[in-house]
């Protein structure tokens, strides 16, 4: 992993953009993990107050590389925030990257989330020279399994109660990518 980024580059596809988070995007990450849908396959619950965006994001820009690579999924069109879209977890030595990413709920279904996630897919093997990036899902999740699956991810095991959201234990997929197993434009 030589010569990697070290400020987190502007990512563009023909609907999406990634892009930095910005403290005006509190309003739409608040109200997208201010719903119940969206966090009930993350390991925190749904926020209440706005001001846990503003916290969220605080603490999120501060993260940067060469050990997170965390974006904004916007429109292209307008810049809005929609989402967001991660690589993190990075072991350079290893050559190894966690994903995460998530949508805001009108908007999936719409292949969204398959276009910023496929141009972080092409950034970790192209540009940072990764081997494997793994996904860690909520089995119940099944649009995210079915986002994984049709990137070319293999499920590699299942982790039982691995997460505790909201007094319930959650188990989790492990799904991993290999470089030479990713599907380019598939």
């Amino acid at each position: 992993m030589a010569d990697i980024p070290q400020t987190l580059p502007v990512l563009e596809s023909e609907r999406i953009r990634l892009r930095p988070l910005r403290m005006d995007d509190a309003p739409e990450a608040f109200a997208m993990f201010s719903d119940a849908e969206v966090t009930r396959y993350w390991s925190f619950q749904a926020w209440t107050e706005p001001a846990q965006a503003q916290a969220w994001l605080a603490e999120r820009m501060g993260w940067g590389p060469p050990s997170v690579y965390g974006w904004a999924m916007a429109d292209r069109a307008t810049d809005a925030f929609i989402g967001t879209t991660a690589l993190f977890s990075l072991s350079g030595p290893l050559h190894r990257a966690e994903l995460g990413y998530s949508l805001m709920p009108a908007l999936q279904g719409k292949g969204l989330a398959t276009e910023a996630v496929r141009r972080a897919l092409d950034f970790g093997f192209d540009i940072l020279g990764l081997e494997r990036i793994e996904a860690d899902v909520d089995p119940r999740n099944e649009g995210s399994c079915r986002l994984a699956e049709r990137l070319g991810f293999q499920r590699e095991g299942l982790l039982r109660n691995r997460w505790r959201v909201g007094g319930e234990f959650a188990d989790s997929i492990l799904y991993g990518l290999l470089r030479n197993e990713y599907r380019r434009g598939a």
